[in-house]
């Protein structure tokens, strides 16, 4: 006799690159969320293997695609959703929402998802105050690294003058109208503090105006309660499309939470730690020059991405370090050398072949975790290993989950694995893989 089929997620999010799908993996599970991510659309049979889950994941690469193939890879996750009957369809963006009308284009995600929901309008989370993203009035906020000095986006020294998406417009409602949402309503931060019917009004208001979408402030956590609030019984009467960073799943969950919470810290290495670094921004560059218990490889972008034998080499040269218990840091970029983006590397090219680097590692020598910072690079480092999923362990830093991998491969199976933003994380990043995280540490992020 057939088992039942397990009852359908209320959540199901796409991330628009690895590092922030699994952030929403580690938002969704501390907060009780009963959740998985995979790293395709998952088969049936991957669906089975997972159980009964709150909130289902999608780890994709969007976010480096142009619109044509945009479209193509979320069809599938739209199709997905309308199949399982889920109540929030999230589309999951940077926490800063770095995006461009010709590469991750948030608007094109919108048309996109927007056929597999039932309500009109797309809702907008537009800050994630535990990463340190604020939306006040529409413009969007953020810290220069965990702890740093707040800019708005415009000036902020690193996003502003981002390789791929600069972003030179703090407004979001600006900032998306050229990616194709041109009516974008704003319900200002100001109205959470009247709570009760005058919140109800002020938003019922404006979804009666039918906006293209509706963008909500954040400034801090608690009006992510009250925007579960507004949003959590529209969701129950109509499927709805919520776009925006980890925030969404966190104004959800009191919702749909079902399970514990997850552990709080993270243990010692088991063995050598492999860590892998891709183009480094200015938060990187200075946890790779903290990383004090690695051994430092440097590899030639320009010769990784054109030449097999230069990548065989990294692979043969990074493995007989690890082979020896040493703990390896192999990186792409020399503190204080042109960024790679800058010397003509394609980005996307340099992270296929880290990819393809870390593959042949795993292939030669035993490990129990590995790191990876970089959007890119942990995208497609990650396509590159023979993996369906993974699940949430603990925070190794604000921003940045210890997973574990889920292989059909024994050698890949268990696997812990963190995968790093270019802005996430404190100056002793590196150092966590190996050493773990100090008890009683917020796990916040």
């Amino acid at each position: 006799m057939s088992q039942p089929a397990s009852p359908a997620p209320a959540i199901v999010y796409y991330g628009d690159d690895f590092t922030g799908a699994t952030d929403t993996l580690a938002t969704g599970a501390r907060a009780g969320l009963r959740t998985l991510l995979f790293l395709k659309v998952p088969t049936p049979a991957q669906m089975a293997a997972a159980g009964t889950l709150d909130c289902l994941g999608i780890a994709g690469a969007a976010r480096s695609m142009a619109p044509d193939e945009m479209r193509a890879e979320l069809a599938p996750v739209a199709a997905l959703f309308r199949r399982l009957g889920a109540r929030v369809l999230h589309y999951k963006t940077c926490s800063t929402f770095d995006s461009a009308p010709d590469v991750g284009s948030i608007g094109v995600a919108v048309d996109a998802l927007r056929p597999a929901v039932d309500t009109p309008w797309a809702a907008i989370v537009g800050g994630q105050p535990d990463l340190e993203r604020y939306c006040l009035f529409g413009n969007l906020f953020a810290a220069a690294g965990s702890g740093g000095a707040v800019h708005r986006l415009d000036r902020h020294p690193t996003m502003s003058r981002h390789p791929v998406t600069p972003m030179h417009e703090a407004d979001l409602r600006l900032h998306l109208a050229v990616q194709g949402m041109a009516d974008v309503l704003s319900l200002p931060y100001p109205a959470y503090a009247n709570g009760g019917p005058a919140l109800q009004g002020a938003f019922d208001a404006r979804v009666a105006a039918a906006p293209a979408a509706l963008l909500f402030d954040v400034a801090e956590n608690a009006h992510l309660q009250a925007i579960g609030g507004l949003l959590g019984p529209r969701a129950e009467g109509a499927s709805l499309l919520a776009v925006g960073p980890s925030s969404v799943v966190q104004a959800f969950a009191p919702r749909y939470a079902s399970g514990p919470p997850a552990p709080r810290t993270v243990a010692a290495a088991r063995g050598p730690v492999l860590a892998l670094a891709g183009s480094l921004s200015p938060v990187t560059a200075g946890q790779v020059a903290a990383a004090r218990s690695f051994q430092t490889v440097w590899l030639d972008p320009q010769q990784l991405v054109a030449s097999p034998r230069a990548r065989a080499e990294a692979v043969g040269r990074v493995s007989a370090l690890l082979a020896q218990g040493l703990h390896v840091l192999a990186c792409t970029v020399q503190p204080g050398s042109v960024p790679a983006s800058d010397s003509g590397v394609p980005a996307r090219a340099l992270a296929r072949a880290g990819g393809e680097v870390l593959a042949g590692v795993l292939a030669a020598v035993p490990l129990s975790r590995v790191g990876i910072a970089g959007g890119d690079t942990s995208s497609h480092a990650v396509q590159a290993l023979d993996a369906w999923g993974l699940s949430y362990e603990a925070a190794l830093a604000p921003g940045v989950a210890l997973c574990r991998l889920h292989s059909e491969s024994p050698a890949l199976d268990g696997l812990e694995i963190a995968l790093k933003g270019g802005q996430m994380g404190g100056e002793d990043f590196f150092e966590r893989l190996v050493h773990g995280t100090p008890r009683g540490e917020p796990a916040t992020g």
